[in-house]
């Protein structure tokens, strides 16, 4: 279906506001709604898209029109088509930011229903190509239908299968094998169930690695392969419509992660506004609430919040609400409680799926109440930075309850802080390329690990007394630390464990650049 044509549908009477006659002339390849203000990363190439104009208000209307406008040609859309009943008709800002950017622009009148359009849009094309395709045209204008009215993986699913013999199953999973659908005929414990079989890949922009959806059936002759990849193919459609619908959700959560991350999140003053941003994700007013952060290791554009929605998904919790920090860090509030050692083999079972892309996690204290949230998530990003900071390149989940060592404690401390502790406190021990700064370092760490004990440390350096002594004495002079005072010796401890973190790090990268 070509742009014009589809301004030509009776049904319709969509009302042309501006176009060159070049781009009437050119292929619609699907329907997109959406009412954000930046609708750019929900689009693509070559779709018409529906506004109703909720976001257009008087107060900076250039501005948001602009702004709309120029997200629509980065993303390369066909035609905006714009709804008519929120202000009674397209404002002039909106026309004239379409003429600025060479978009072509329709009017949608207030009585046509968005998904008459759809609808039109998916008819035509499932019509056009049935020749070519193993479904069955009327089969292929039901699915059509289907993906216009919003409909769900499951009633997709049991709709491509419906004509074939009975009993046949299929399952949609996510790369981790969680169930998404799953045909009626299905047993419930789909990833055990579905075995090996055959597996077709459905291939869509948007979703991470992570949320990606494949098509499996147990056994591999029960349906033709080109089939299957036409049903993947409108599974597709289906999840990218699912994620333009969850778009809403995510921004809702994005606000209420950057109330949370802003300072003063935990005050009275902000008590009502946290309580709104609850409200907005769906989650209720009072407590308990655990909160997830997380973060891959090549920090892709959407995969943090991937894998933690995948991950909340697979674990089975109550209510949640999944965003991104204004730092770009996933984070994720649970509403009720978050059994550790479910989340935990969740957590392990998605960054599994994706084995080349490390996957870092932290979660922090339940918070009792909203008020403690601010709290809870300081905590949850501090043991996302000891996971980090414990074996690079492994994936790792870290609950602020496990931080039972100072070792373990200090790996959420940055490493450029820890080195400059460390150096503070050794002083010319901190070097140790020089012989007499590695016996030092090495009599030091000696005679801490066997608790100060002269004799000890002497047995396990093969030293004389007389010469620990002296180290020591040395040691003592070198730092301005008294190595019988127990806050001396602690903060000479400390400074020894983020020196030999530093040395592990400098060790693994030597390794990997060899």
């Amino acid at each position: 279906m070509h742009v014009e044509n589809l301004l030509e549908d009776q049904n319709l009477g969509l009302r042309l506001l501006w176009a060159e006659d070049a781009s009437l002339r050119r292929e619609i390849s699907g329907v997109t709604v959406t009412d954000l203000e930046d609708p750019a990363r929900f689009v693509r190439a070559g779709e018409a898209v529906l506004s109703g104009l909720v976001w257009w208000t008087p107060q900076r209307g250039e501005d948001k029109a602009d702004r709309f406008v120029r997200a629509l040609r980065a993303a390369d859309a066909a035609v905006l088509l714009a709804g008519e009943e929120t202000h009674g008709t397209v404002p002039d800002e909106l026309i004239e930011a379409c003429v600025r950017h060479g978009m072509p622009l329709a009017s949608v009148p207030t009585h046509v229903m968005f998904r008459a359009v759809t609808e039109s849009v998916y008819v035509q094309q499932w019509g056009e190509l049935s020749r070519q395709h193993a479904l069955p045209g009327h089969l292929r204008e039901r699915l059509g239908r289907l993906l216009a009215q919003g409909a769900g993986p499951d009633a997709i699913l049991a709709a491509a299968f419906a004509h074939l013999r009975t009993g046949t199953v299929a399952y949609v999973l996510t790369g981790a094998g969680r169930t998404v659908a799953a045909t009626p005929d299905g047993p419930d414990d789909s990833v055990e169930a579905a075995g090996d079989g055959i597996t077709v890949p459905v291939d869509v922009d948007g979703p991470s690695a992570y949320e990606r959806w494949e098509l499996r059936l147990p056994d591999p002759d029960a349906v033709p392969p080109r089939l299957l990849h036409e049903v993947a193919a409108v599974l597709g459609r289906c999840q990218e419509a699912l994620a333009r619908h969850r778009a809403a959700d995510r921004q809702a959560a994005d606000e209420l992660g950057a109330l949370l991350a802003g300072p003063g999140g935990d005050g009275d003053a902000e008590a009502a506004d946290i309580e709104r941003g609850l409200r907005a994700c769906g989650l209720p007013v009072d407590g308990p609430y655990r909160v997830v952060v997380a973060a891959t290791g090549a920090r892709q554009g959407g995969a943090g919040e991937g894998a933690l929605a995948e991950v909340v998904a697979w674990a089975g919790t109550g209510p949640a609400a999944v965003g991104r920090l204004p730092d770009g860090t996933a984070f994720a509030v649970v509403a009720g409680t978050l059994p550790a050692d479910e989340f935990a083999g969740a957590f392990s079972r998605v960054a599994a799926c994706v084995p080349d892309e490390p996957l870092y996690g932290g979660t922090g204290t339940p918070a009792a109440a909203p008020r403690g949230l601010a709290g809870a998530l300081a905590e949850a990003r501090y043991a996302l930075t000891c996971a980090r900071g414990g074996t690079p390149g492994t994936s790792s989940l870290v609950d602020t309850a496990t931080l039972g060592s100072l070792g373990a404690l200090l790996a959420g401390v940055p490493a450029s802080v820890r080195a400059v502790y460390s150096r503070t406190v050794l002083g010319p021990l901190f070097d140790a390329r020089t012989a007499s700064a590695a016996a030092l370092l090495e009599t030091l760490r000696a005679f801490l690990t066997c608790d100060c004990s002269w004799a000890r440390t002497a047995e396990v350096l093969h030293l004389h007394v007389n010469t620990v002594h002296y180290r020591v004495r040395r040691i003592e002079h070198f730092t301005g630390r008294d190595l019988s005072r127990l806050p001396d010796r602690l903060d000479l401890w400390t400074a020894l464990l983020c020196r030999e973190d530093r040395e592990d790090r400098e060790d693994r990268e030597d390794r990997e650049g060899g």
